[in-house]
């Protein structure tokens, strides 16, 4: 039986046809996947079918019968619950608040406590859903907040799910559970949807997977059918490297050392705790760990917005300590550029033009200045060459930054950054939310700066980017350094459990040579 069947689906956002005539058919208990780059026009759907948009035109039907769902509350009354990228709970609520929250039962709140008590237990018991019930949900690890999201829908009644990129904050061990609760799910007759950029949990979990290029729905495969090579070409139109070719890393001196770095911030928390690092010319250093153990800080110590608490910074020689802190603009011109993790709080201002945001930082450059006013037409000019060379689409520089899909404002990002030819270059997720395509350009531009010389020091949640990337690979865990690994002895399980501080030591593990060892092209 089909559980979702859209018809003709179309929606315009003004001249942009996101969705053009979608079709799609989903069967009941199957686990369904969604693909597309960024800009490709899931989102949109799925933001169709769970009432957020209302479809110009088309029809959807649930379990064969015509629905119109013009709002969430109609979704969530069609049976359609929703998880979403970034978790929906009031953190100071207990998880029984916030599975409750919207769905009381009346103004009596006792008796709806106790009821909504009982049913909680029993979703638990069926789907496998173990969560502290009175916890509070600011308090509990990842993998759980995204269990208490799900037990939100399930309890509204949610016989279909639409998951969207759930497993981006989430370690391995935490995403092996998702899709345990997910098979648990299908098994009980539940319709999941898995919205996701990762083509491995496609091939993982999913009954059948649909591809959408440019708005459309360019093809439905049978996941036992297919690949991750021909999915990425019907994703990009065209084949995709899926591997990260490069050689041995040629390493050079030290440009970055860093020597019992902490930060403590406002509340007296210490958020890096006597970190001790280094990144030479010519090597890629991966850092990885589940977002919110220290890189940001790290990244931020290392870039000059915050202060170090303790601790040195040697950059080319120059000494940075709390007492002679140099700021952002000082890191600048030391060498150091840096790719923030959240492109949207600190790398674009997103109601300015893309010409505007490529030169974010370095606008007081004499090439972007006239004797009075900015030289408009050297700006222009410049962001159109970087546009050019990173292959930014469309290369438009007087389109607004927000109108540029996350891919692209990315590689506007990185344009600004790289083409400074930095001494030390910091990444913090290079490739979050981006798509196949982007993301293959993206890595070879970070191996050539790697090879040209330069000192890369990256931070990413997405393992096999880090084992891929990195010629070093060092693991984060509340603020420290737990452990060192080369990338030749590393794989998820090992990581993984390094990430949450639970594996052997790490040198004994996986002894690191220290060296850079040969790669040949490890998979994405």
């Amino acid at each position: 039986m089909t559980a979702i069947e859209l018809r003709g689906i179309n929606k315009s956002f003004g001249p942009v046809h996101a969705n053009k005539n979608v079709a799609l058919a989903i069967d009941k208990g199957t686990i369904h996947g969604i693909i597309g780059e960024n800009g490709a026009g899931k989102s949109t759907l799925m933001s169709i079918l769970y009432g957020f948009y209302e479809a110009d035109s088309g029809d959807i039907l649930i379990n064969g019968q015509a629905t119109k769902i013009r709002g969430s509350h109609e979704a969530i009354a069609a049976g359609i619950g929703m998880v979403h990228q970034h978790f929906m709970l009031v953190d100071p609520f207990t998880v029984l608040e916030n599975v409750m929250l919207g769905a009381e039962g009346g103004a009596l709140l006792d008796k709806g406590i106790d009821t909504a008590r009982e049913e909680l237990e029993r979703l638990e018991r069926e789907y496998g859903l173990d969560v502290p019930v009175d916890a509070l949900a600011g308090e509990l690890p990842v993998g759980l907040q995204q269990r208490v999201e799900i037990l939100k829908a399930l309890y509204r009644g949610a016989e279909i799910l639409i998951l969207d990129e759930p497993t981006g904050v989430l370690t391995p061990q935490e995403t092996d559970q998702l899709f345990r609760i997910l098979k648990a799910l299908k098994d009980q007759g539940v319709t999941v949807i898995l919205i996701t950029h990762k083509l491995q949990e496609i091939m993982a979990v999913t009954d059948g997977v649909s591809v959408m290029r440019g708005g459309e729905m360019v093809a439905h495969r049978t996941t036992s059918e297919t690949s991750k090579e021909e999915l990425a070409e019907l994703m990009v139109g065209r084949k995709v490297l899926l591997k990260v070719d490069k050689y041995e890393a040629q390493v050079g001196e030290t440009a970055l050392k860093v020597e019992g770095l902490s930060v403590i911030d406002s509340d007296g928390v210490p958020r890096l705790d006597n970190v001790s690092l280094t990144v030479r010319r010519g090597e890629i250093v991966g850092i990885a760990g589940v977002s919110g153990n220290g890189q940001s800080e790290l990244l931020e110590a290392l870039s000059g917005i915050v202060a170090p608490s303790k601790g040195r910074i040697e950059l080319n020689g120059t000494v940075i300590t709390r007492e002679s802190h140099l700021d952002a603009r000082e890191f600048r011109d030391l060498g150091v550029a840096h790719v923030p993790e959240d492109r949207h709080r600190m790398g674009l201002v997103t109601a300015f033009t893309a010409d505007e945001s490529a030169i974010l930082g370095y606008h007081r450059n004499k090439a972007y200045n006239g004797s009075i006013l900015m030289d408009r037409k050297a700006i222009v000019e410049d962001c159109a060459g970087k546009m050019a060379a990173f292959d930014v689409r469309p290369p438009t520089p007087s389109l607004k930054s927000a109108n540029f899909s996350g891919g692209n404002q990315q590689k506007i990002v990185l344009a600004r950054e790289m083409a400074r030819k930095p001494d030390v270059l910091l990444v913090g997720q290079p490739t979050r939310g981006v798509d196949i395509g982007a993301i293959e350009y993206i890595h070879k531009n970070l191996v050539s700066m790697r090879d040209a010389g330069a000192a890369v020091l990256m931070v990413s949640v997405e393992l096999e980017e880090i084992m891929s990337l990195s010629d070093r690979i060092l693991v984060m865990f509340e603020g420290r350094i737990v452990g060192e690994v080369a990338p030749k002895d590393a794989d998820e399980r090992l990581l993984g459990l390094m990430m949450a501080n639970a594996a052997p030591d790490a040198q004994e593990a996986a002894p690191a040579s220290g060296t850079a060892p040969a790669s040949t092209g490890a998979e994405l």
